[in-house]
Parts: structure tokens; C-alpha cells; sequence
């Protein structure tokens, strides 16, 4: 975060007479809803606490390699697309987007590897390398993902859950779908190979949850890819974050980067503006969070006005992870090793049980493995690699000593990786920095350094997850991972849709 006054860009012109929308956080969904209410007509004031755009989608640059800091796979593009069309613009303009082939390398403790994707014939004949009684499992399994599909993502990802009856409404239908069973109920249901069952669970973890526990709504992501694709692009999700930033400030949105929220104004059960750090008020119509939703409730609303339903949530929520990433660069390239690799230790179960419910920073671990420079050398200079490695560890409501801690894993990382798919790498890694739970916790307000905010449990999705329509509190609304529908960028994204749904007429009278 930087200790610099707050950079403001001004309004654009044509403003006079509408309401002003203030949104809290420069992440995805944070830029989306500013860009959705100021197609609205808003005069929209966006305040990012952090330096550059993007949240956990930000850029770190050191010693001439460049990382992506969080979010590295785009699998619905279409959905950028969307917020450029609404001013008449096209995000091909701006960003170049790659299909990616394989979209993931599975690699298993014996040495093994499952290449998955790009289209279900080659993820078949993978298949077939391992058990060929698979094979019309995986595509049985495939058209249930397409059903959870339809209803989760098409009909009710932009769906508003914030009344009851919208949950009991739908209840049924996700039932008999089966999403109040497991993402390793569901796969297992289908597989019979541990190690399919085992990469075709891995989702959740990418969004937070533990495959064991996480609803099996989730089994939608199997279809997703498939139907548009796995894609990066070129510069890194960065771009992304960039060119959204290009466009806001084109249309004429007010940004305010280095400005912290420290709470929201909240007079007579409605939210009136927000206070930033050092007591500046800015007054507001609307205000839209894209903080991490306990974070909100706890620290940034007054105790009273904090309704039952909210207090309960609060007092139930299971978090997600927590998260270790090693970002480093290689004075050598390693051109055997795709743009995404799943490292999968020997454990499993007993590796999650660790992670999520004994909070235990194990000895063992699995790993996500993100090689940017498979597809784009701009990540590093000529000659070699630029590498991020994330490693899923409890979160801060376990006791670990991360000063002590985190180098210790780091180590155990370069080693394991130096004797399997990173060869000499012991020798060859520089520039290499590591963030723990702390720093999201630091960086990002996340309570407990949770990585995706609660986890995606069939009791905290829906109406039962935070509403995009605050508890108790009128003119205020959530975007982002904690709120519905959930983490990941087609998550979050459309979290913002649905903002643009509940929010008033701005220039209807007061």
C-alpha cells in the first residue's frame, strides 16, 4: 500500500444532477460494479487502498521478471468483453488473449502426468491412458457439469439472493442436480481411477475450498472451461487489471489509489458516504464494498447496525485457505513445463485435513505451479523463466510463526521442485520473494488471511453466503469472492451484475 496521498482522477463531463456511487477496492468485481453503475449513469468515485488495479490481480516486477500476483487463468472472457461493450469498446483493442493447450499438467507423486484439455477428445484419450472404463464415466459426467452449468452459472451466478424465498424457490432444482453433496462425491460418482478422481477435484482449491467439502455446484467449472476455453493474456492478467483501469479512467471514473476506507457512514440504517484514513469524509448516494465481507461487517459498520442474519454468518463462517506463494526467476528455461502445472504430493485427504481443519502447516504439501514464459517471454528477460508457485497452507486462525515458518517452506519447495520438474533449480533461482497469510491479511483486510474469503460450502453459497444487497443497511452493496455467487473471476464478475440489478435509478428523486 502506498503511504502517499491519495492520486484522484477527475470526473468525466456530464455529470450534473446524478447520483454519486462510491465503491470501495480497485479488485475485478470492484471495477466491474464502477464501470456497470457509471453505464448507469453514476458519478462513481472508485478507492483502492493499494497502488495499482487489479486486488489480488496486482503485478509484482523484481529484477526484471514480472508476476502475476494472483489470478492467472481466464475462463470466461466474454465477461470482460462485457464491460468494454458497454462504452462501445472491445477488449481485443486492448489485451491479447491465448488459448492454452494444455490448460492444466497434472503431475503425480510416481513421476505421471495428465495433460487436460483443450477439447474432450484429448482429455478422453488422457483418459484412456489410465483407465479406459473411464472414458464414458468422464462423459456422463461432463453432461451433469453441463446441468449445474445451465442452473448455477447461466440462471443464478447474476442472480440476486437476498430473499429467502429466492433460496427456497431454487432449493429443490440444486438438490436434485446434487449440489448440496461434495465435489469428490461428485467426481467419485463418475471416476474410478484415484488419480482422475483426484485431478478432476482439484477446482475448489483454486477457489478456496476443500474438494471434500466444497458443494458440488462447483462441478460446473468442468463444462465452463470446455465451452469457452482456458486462456491467458499476453502481459499476464495484469493487463487485464490495466486496460480496466485505461477504461474507467476513459469514461469519465474518478480513481483514488493509495486511499484506504477505514469504515462506511451510516446514518439512519442507510449508508450516506464512506471515511477514509485520516478522517476525509466523502459523501455518497450508493456505496459498493469490494472488501472481503467480514472485514466489512466487522471493521468498517457500526456494531448496531449489524442484523442477526449478518452476526450469525460472522459468528459460523468457515474461511477459506490460507495461501503461500514463492515468486521467483530462473537464469535458465525450462521449456518441458506448461504455463500450468498441479504439483500433487503423496497426501491427499490427510494433506486438506491439515490445511482446513487441524490448521497444521504439514512437512508435505501440493503445489500450483505457474509458468507464464511458457506462452509469453515478456515475463522474463532472454534465457529464462519467470515462475510463481502457490501453496495451499492454513490460514492465521492457526498458530504458525511465518517469520520462522515461511522460509523454512521455501525451502522444502526449492527442493522438491529442484528433484522433480525444476532440475537445477537450487542453482538457477533469482529474484525469488515469498508472501504468507499475513500479507493478505495486510494487504487486502482479508480476516485471517484468508486467500478467497469464507469457503464454498453448500451452506455459505446463495442466499446463504453474504448478499450483494447488504443485511439491514439501505444504499449498501458487495461485490467480490465473500458474496454471491463466489471466488474466482467469473465469480466475482458477476457479482457486480448483479449490483447493477439492485442498485436505484441515479437520477430518480431522493
Amino acid at each position: 500500500m502506498s503511504s502517499n496521498p491519495p492520486r484522484r482522477t477527475p470526473y468525466g463531463a456530464g455529470d450534473a444532477g446524478a447520483a454519486r456511487a462510491v465503491v470501495i477496492g480497485a479488485g475485478f468485481g470492484g471495477m466491474a460494479a464502477a464501470l456497470r453503475l457509471r453505464a448507469r449513469g453514476y458519478r462513481v468515485t472508485l478507492f483502492e487502498r493499494g497502488d495499482q488495479p487489479g486486488g489480488r490481480a496486482r503485478v509484482f516486477e523484481r529484477g526484471g521478471f514480472r508476476h502475476d500476483a494472483g489470478p492467472t487463468v481466464i475462463t470466461a472472457p466474454h465477461m470482460f468483453d462485457d464491460l468494454f461493450a458497454l462504452f462501445g469498446r472491445r477488449l481485443a483493442d486492448e489485451v491479447t488473449l491465448v488459448a492454452l493447450d494444455p490448460w492444466y499438467r497434472f503431475r503425480f507423486p510416481d513421476g505421471s502426468t495428465f495433460d487436460y484439455g483443450a477439447t474432450p477428445q484429448q482429455t478422453i484419450a488422457e483418459i484412456k491412458r489410465f483407465d479406459e472404463r473411464d472414458v464414458e464415466g468422464y462423459r456422463r459426467m461432463l453432461e451433469h457439469s453441463r446441468a449445474l452449468f445451465e442452473a448455477g452459472f447461466v440462471e443464478l451466478a447474476s442472480q440476486p439472493f437476498h430473499r429467502p424465498w429466492t433460496m427456497l424457490r431454487e432449493a429443490p432444482r440444486l438438490v436434485r442436480l446434487g449440489a448440496h453433496r461434495t465435489i469428490s462425491g461428485f467426481v467419485s460418482r463418475y471416476l474410478r481411477h484415484p488419480k482422475l478422481r483426484r485431478a478432476f477435484s482439484i477446482q475448489p482449491l483454486l477457489l478456496g475450498g476443500n474438494p471434500f467439502d466444497t458443494t458440488a455446484i462447483y462441478g460446473l467449472i468442468h463444462y465452463l472451461e470446455h465451452k469457452w476455453g482456458v486462456h491467458a493474456a499476453i502481459g499476464g492478467t495484469g493487463a487485464i487489471a490495466a486496460a480496466l483501469d485505461h477504461l474507467m479512467r476513459d469514461v469519465g471514473i474518478e480513481l483514488a489509489y493509495g486511499a484506504t476506507v477505514e469504515r462506511v457512514v451510516i446514518e439512519n440504517r442507510r449508508a450516506t458516504g464512506v471515511v477514509l484514513a485520516g478522517g476525509t469524509v466523502e459523501p455518497a448516494d450508493i456505496v459498493v464494498s469490494n472488501a472481503d465481507p467480514l472485514h466489512l461487517y466487522r471493521e468498517m459498520v457500526p456494531a448496531g447496525a449489524r442484523t442477526l442474519p449478518v452476526r450469525l454468518k460472522d459468528r459460523l463462517a468457515r474461511l477459506s485457505m490460507g495461501l503461500f506463494v514463492l515468486y521467483f526467476g530462473t537464469r535458465r528455461t525450462y521449456p518441458d513445463v506448461a504455463r500450468h502445472t498441479i504439483w500433487f504430493g503423496e497426501r491427499d485427504r490427510e494433506l486438506l485435513d491439515d490445511i482446513f481443519r487441524r490448521k497444521r502447516l504439514a512437512e508435505d504439501f501440493s503445489l500450483y505451479i505457474h509458468r507464464p514464459t511458457a506462452t509469453d517471454a515478456s515475463f522474463a528477460p532472454p534465457g529464462c523463466d519467470s515462475f510463481y508457485v502457490l501453496c495451499p497452507v492454513p490460514n492465521l486462525e492457526a498458530d504458525i510463526d511465518w517469520p520462522r515458518e515461511g522460509p523454512r517452506l521455501r525451502a522444502r519447495i526449492i527442493a522438491a521442485l529442484d528433484r522433480t520438474i525444476l532440475p537445477g533449480l537450487a542453482g538457477a533461482i533469482t529474484a525469488d520473494f515469498f508472501i504468507t497469510p499475513h500479507d493478505f491479511a495486510a494487504d487486502h483486510l482479508s480476516v485471517h488471511g484468508a486467500g478467497f474469503s469464507i469457503a464454498p460450502h453448500f451452506t455459505q453459497s446463495a442466499w446463504f453466503r453474504f448478499h450483494n444487497r447488504a443485511e439491514g443497511i439501505e444504499g449498501l452493496y458487495l461485490t467480490g469472492a465473500g458474496t454471491h455467487p463466489g471466488a474466482g473471476i467469473p465469480g466475482v464478475l458477476s457479482s457486480a451484475r448483479v449490483v447493477e440489478k439492485l442498485v436505484p435509478d441515479p437520477r430518480a428523486p431522493a
